[in-house]
């Protein structure tokens, strides 16, 4: 699977969101200053190409879908990061969020828990 880039990554949010949308409808969605039609309409092409969307064909128009799920797209990018970032360790990934992300005490012990849940 190929990384999104930050242009494309913010149109899956949308599509991942509504489920289905017309290019008018992914730009609605978007923050100000909007893009031109013609534009997000190019990117939902190209992330078609790249395999993330479909789309289908409703009269003249089309309406476009996500093919990529959002939680399979997030764990292969945090798998990523992992490996690049964390020498594939998950513990130094959690280490850094410990510590330098100064994650308070009661996220701490959220953590704790999920950990202990996965132990059972």
């Amino acid at each position: 699977m190929q990384k999104l880039a930050r242009r494309e990554a913010q149109l899956m949010e949308v599509l991942w969101r509504l489920k289905k949308a017309f290019v008018k409808e992914i730009i609605e969605e978007l923050p100000d200053p909007k893009p031109h039609y013609n534009t997000v309409s190019t990117m939902v092409k190209i992330l078609e190409e790249k395999g993330f969307v479909a789309h289908e064909k409703l009269g003249n128009a089309y309406r476009f879908f996500p093919v990529v799920a959002e939680e399979e797209y997030q764990k292969k990018a945090v798998d990523d990061v992992v490996k690049r970032f964390f020498d594939n360790s998950p513990m130094k990934l959690v280490n850094y969020f410990a510590k330098e992300q100064q994650l308070d005490p009661s996220e701490l012990e959220r953590l704790i828990r999920l950990i202990k849940d996965q132990e059972s």
